[in-house]
């Protein structure tokens, strides 16, 4: 892990919240959805199955402890968990919160409406929230 980095479009696009035993936590820098991306800290990886078998199992139960804290704590109507990387490459899995009234719903989030970017107050707000997450893998 001590050679990762993160890609650049990540790096301009989100906050850095914390880190989890194998994943950077990230938030998306649009304030119109909870949308969070999980990064695997394994430099020169761009497929799950890049990973190590025991990295495979630490990324799938972070995500998935992930994605049900998110729900709980943000009242979820439904989570949208997925890795694409048709642009930035680097293995990262993103968690977005979606709700019955979003601005895209029931659309996939991505070009439906410009950002909305965060104050960081509400950055904070935020990181605040998920600190039990952060607490629980400690």
């Amino acid at each position: 892990m001590s050679d990762f980095k993160l890609d650049d479009r990540l790096e301009a696009d989100c906050f850095h919240l914390g880190d989890l035993p194998l994943c950077r936590v990230l938030l998306m820098n649009d304030s119109q959805y909870p949308w969070f991306i999980l990064v695997p800290k394994v430099a020169g990886v761009t497929e799950a199955f890049h990973l190590d078998e025991e990295q495979q199992l630490q990324l799938a139960c972070e995500s998935s402890i992930f994605a049900g804290t998110l729900s709980d704590l943000f009242e979820a109507d439904k989570m949208n968990v997925a890795a694409l990387g048709n642009v930035v490459s680097q293995l990262h899995i993103h968690h977005i919160v979606r709700y019955e009234n979003d601005v895209a719903w029931p659309n996939p989030v991505w070009g439906q409406k410009p950002a909305k970017p965060y104050d960081k107050t509400e950055v904070k707000e935020i990181r605040k929230k998920l600190q039990s997450l952060f607490d629980c893998f400690e």
